[in-house]
Order: C-alpha cells, then sequence, then structure tokens
C-alpha cells in the first residue's frame, strides 16, 4: 500500500515531559500533539504500547494487548475524583532528564491502586456502565490478561510455569478458585486498562483533530512470562511442563558479534496455520483499534527466523527455519482488509524477505546512518530508494545522528561529507534534510535529532540490558527555531499534504 507523501517524528510517550517521574498520556502529550501540528507534521510514531518488562523495554510486554498503565494520566484520574491534591506529589526521585523505574514504577502503580479503590467506593453509574462496557467488549483478551496479572502479584519473582501446576496448566477448578480469590486484583488490573484506553483514544482524537496520525509498533514476538503464552500455550514451542524448548534472537551482526538473544518462545506456526491464524488476526485488528498505520518490528522474521536452543547462552549457534510467509498475511488481509502496514526489513535481509514484501506492498525502511561507507550501490543511500519507503536518520535502536558521526569512522565520514556535501558541522539537519528530500512517501525523524542531542539521548542500545528507554526531554530544551526549521524543510520538500498541481 503506497502512502501519502508525509513526515513525523519518533517519540514514544515515556520521552514527553511532565511532573510525574515519565511521560504519560496527559497534557503533556495534548502539548506535543499541537507542536507536531504546527510544524506541518502528519505522523506521531510511537514503540509497543504494551506494559514494560525486562530492561523496562516495551518490547518486553507482558501481554500482546494489554496497554502500559504506567502512560495513564494522574492528573485525569484527580479530575475524576478518584485521587487527591496530596496524592499527587512528585516523588524526591523523579528526574525530568531520565525516567528512574525503580521511584516510577512503585508511585504510579500505588496511585492506580488508590483510584481503583475510589472508583470502587463512589464511581458514578455513568462510569460503571462504560467499566463494565470496557471489560465486556474485550474479554477475549482482558480476563485472561487481569487473572494472569493477579496470579503474578501472588507469585512475585516467579515464572508462570512455577506457579502451582493447577494454575500453570490452566486445570479449569483451579482457576475458577483463583478468579474468586484474587478477585479484588483482578479488578485492579481491569481498572487500570480501562484507565489507559480511555486516555489513549482521548490523545488519539485529540491528534486526529490535529490531523495527525498514529504510527503504531507491534513486536513480532511475546514474552515467555505473559498472559497470551500462559493462556495460549499450544500456539508457542512449550516442553509438557511448559518451559521454552527453544528461543528467538538474530545471529551476530552490526548491533552485536555474539547475536541477540531475545528469549523469546517461539511460534508453533503449523498451528496458528490451523487455526486460521486467529489469534494474529485479533492482534492486528486491536492494534488498529489504536493507532492509524502499523510498523511490523521484525519483519524479516516472518519469511525466515533463527531459533536459538534454549540451553545457549548467546545467539550464536542457532538455525534458520521458514516463517508462516505470505499466508499469514493473506489470512489477515482477509479478514481485516488491506491495512497500511510498514514492515521493518532491517538486519540480515536476503532476496526471500524483499521478496516477501513486495507481494504484500508493504513499504520497507531505510535508515541513513547505515548508508556510508559502502560502494553506490548501499540500498540505505537516497539515491537508491524506491517510493514506497519509510526513510530514518536513525530509529530508536541507534544512536542520534550527533552520536553515530562522532563514533563514525573516517572512511564513513568522508562517504557522508562527498555524498551529502557537508563538513560535518550541522550533520543532524543535513541528516535531517537528506531524509526529508528524497523520494520515500515518508520520513520519520527521531526527536532527539530535532533536538540536536548526542549519545546521551540514545533510547535503546541492542542486546544492552541496563540505561536503556529513559530518555526524556524537556519543554526548554525544545527552542522556536527547531520547529520553524523543521516546518521549512517539511515544506519545502512537499511533505505537508500540499497537492501535485
Amino acid at each position: 500500500m503506497r502512502f501519502p507523501r508525509a513526515c513525523g517524528l519518533l517519540l514514544h510517550p515515556t520521552s514527553l515531559p511532565g511532573p510525574y517521574g515519565s511521560g504519560d498520556l496527559g497534557a503533556d502529550a495534548r502539548r506535543f500533539v499541537d507542536w507536531l501540528a504546527a510544524t506541518r507534521q502528519q505522523l506521531w510514531q510511537v514503540l509497543p504500547l504494551g506494559g514494560i518488562g525486562a530492561g523496562n523495554s516495551p518490547y518486553t510486554s507482558s501481554s500482546a494487548f494489554a496497554g502500559n498503565v504506567l502512560l495513564v494520566d494522574p492528573a485525569e484520574l484527580r479530575q475524576r475524583g478518584w485521587l487527591d491534591a496530596a496524592e499527587l506529589t512528585p516523588d524526591a526521585d523523579f528526574s525530568a532528564q531520565r525516567i528512574n523505574y525503580p521511584a516510577v514504577i512503585p508511585w504510579r502503580l500505588s496511585r492506580l491502586d488508590r483510584a481503583a479503590r475510589h472508583f470502587a467506593a463512589k464511581g458514578s453509574s455513568t462510569e460503571r456502565n462504560e467499566f463494565a462496557d470496557f471489560c465486556h467488549r474485550h474479554a477475549g483478551w482482558l480476563d485472561d490478561y487481569a487473572l494472569f496479572m493477579a496470579l503474578a502479584d501472588a507469585h512475585p519473582g516467579m515464572q508462570w510455569c512455577d506457579w502451582p501446576a493447577g494454575l500453570a496448566q490452566r486445570d479449569p477448578a483451579a482457576l475458577a478458585l483463583a478468579r474468586t480469590t484474587h478477585a479484588a486484583r483482578i479488578g485492579f488490573w481491569k481498572f487500570a486498562q480501562w484507565c489507559f484506553f480511555r486516555q489513549w483514544h482521548a490523545l488519539r482524537a485529540h491528534a486526529w483533530s490535529h490531523g495527525v496520525r498514529i504510527v503504531g509498533d507491534i513486536p513480532i514476538f511475546v514474552s515467555y512470562h505473559s498472559a497470551d503464552v500462559w493462556s495460549r500455550q499450544e500456539l508457542f514451542h512449550l516442553d509438557e511442563s511448559g518451559q521454552p524448548t527453544v528461543v528467538a534472537g538474530v545471529p551476530p551482526d552490526y548491533f552485536s558479534p555474539t547475536g541477540q538473544r531475545w528469549g523469546n518462545p517461539l511460534y508453533r506456526w503449523p498451528t496458528h496455520a490451523d487455526d486460521g491464524y486467529a489469534w494474529w488476526i485479533d492482534r492486528v485488528r486491536h492494534l488498529f483499534d489504536l493507532v492509524d498505520i502499523v510498523r511490523i518490528d521484525h519483519f524479516r522474521g516472518f519469511a525466515a527466523y533463527w531459533e536459538v536452543p534454549v540451553d545457549e547462552p548467546t545467539a550464536i549457534h542457532g538455525r534458520w527455519l521458514p516463517g508462516p510467509g505470505e499466508g499469514l498475511f493473506r489470512a489477515i488481509a482477509g479478514a481485516l482488509g488491506p491495512l497500511p502496514i510498514i514492515a521493518e526489513d532491517l538486519g540480515e535481509v536476503t532476496a526471500e524477505v524483499h521478496a516477501l514484501r513486495r507481494q504484500l506492498a508493504f513499504p520497507g525502511m531505510r535508515v541513513l546512518q547505515f548508508a556510508f561507507g559502502d560502494d553506490c550501490a548501499n540500498p540505505f543511500l537516497p539515491h537508491n530508494y524506491e517510493p514506497d519507503t519509510v526513510v530514518y536518520p536513525g530509529t530508536h535502536d541507534n544512536d542520534t545522528a550527533i552520536g553515530w558521526w562522532a563514533t563514525a569512522n573516517d572512511h564513513e565520514k568522508d562517504h557522508a561529507r562527498r555524498y551529502l556535501a557537508t563538513d560535518g558541522h550541522d550533520i543532524t539537519w543535513t541528516l535531517i534534510r537528506a531524509a526529508l528530500a528524497s523520494v520515500a512517501d515518508t520520513a520519520i525523524v527521531p526527536m532527539q535529532d530535532v533536538l540536536g542531542l548526542g549519545s546521551e539521548a540514545r533510547m535503546n542500545l541492542p542486546s544492552q540490558s541496563d540505561g536503556c528507554w529513559e530518555w526524556r526531554f524537556e519543554w526548554h530544551d525544545l527552542k522556536s527555531w527547531h520547529g520553524e526549521r523543521l516546518a521549512e524543510l517539511t515544506r519545502l520538500y512537499r511533505r505537508d499534504g500540499t497537492p501535485l498541481k
């Protein structure tokens, strides 16, 4: 599917300013949308919206369907009368520049818990009806998710396979007893999800009203310790005790000489196919209820995926196996119709992967930081782009443009100087200009690059488990000239919606 010529910014909501230790779905998110619209941006790309997991990564959620309850705006809960002013006093350990997760997580969860108790005690009949309707409409995933989270709370530090056997293997009698025993906590997790979805849909409506569309992200794999794996064990490569037999990853590459051992359980693709890919159809349908465009992470894994034996400490000793290929996406399209999907086709991409993307007519991705140091045939160089492309100076897995330039080797720098006609003094805006000027239908710029920040603002370093996903910006970082320059380039390269004459 071809996209209209447009551009936008990459910023996860956690990186927004705000008084409560991390960005959320409140006033600062709406202010950011207003700024996007004022600078003629039509797209806001976010990372996965699910809860965070190991290393605080949004790619390791406890559910493929649930939202990240840490994004719930506490101020809106106060407006509804579920919190009072004293309960919104920020923790002394909060930082405006970085997310201090050990402080933020308990503070935000405790406020949600208090709000849930106040709602249970004095919620209006209208609010109670809205909550009941939400629970009914989302019961297909919400019931298992809320029970899973309540059981995880009751068994802290344990993987689900180590829970009592009746719970781990989902014995109906054991589950029925658990629903009664943990009814209050189940209700809390359902309430928290209702708050997330209410606030997210309000924010998305605000974005629509300003001509801004949301680009979401769907990880190819799900976490082992998740409601999805626990509730649908037959869909994953697990042994009789529920332990994974093989796990996901990628072989050695640009980012890591030992590859990346992600550790996610792998899908039993024949079982998915026998079921008409129903779980995947539900997952994609659900995400498109939240966002307008979806970026599919690790698209090459649908052509072939890297299988790592569970006892291997790294991803070096794995093997390629065929993925579901075109069949999965034809099933999704058959159920949901043509969809605006971006294929993240980075890494070790083969002719098979390119062929699959072309068959499905999904635009692929190009990253300018990968363009320099080779010859003129490098596919990341703008003169090799096709229109059905999404171009980035860098992604959330890259260093910032300034950080990249500081560590690039002499050969890369020489090539970039000659290709971009620059001496490197303004490398950030040189890359932004190259992206927006290209024939790629879509250009997405990380917010860090608009602000001209260095490696201290990097969002993620693949294969590193600590210190990632923490960066935040402050409004005083954003000067008027940032928006003026971005708007001018957007107009100059006709990415502001201006039609061809």
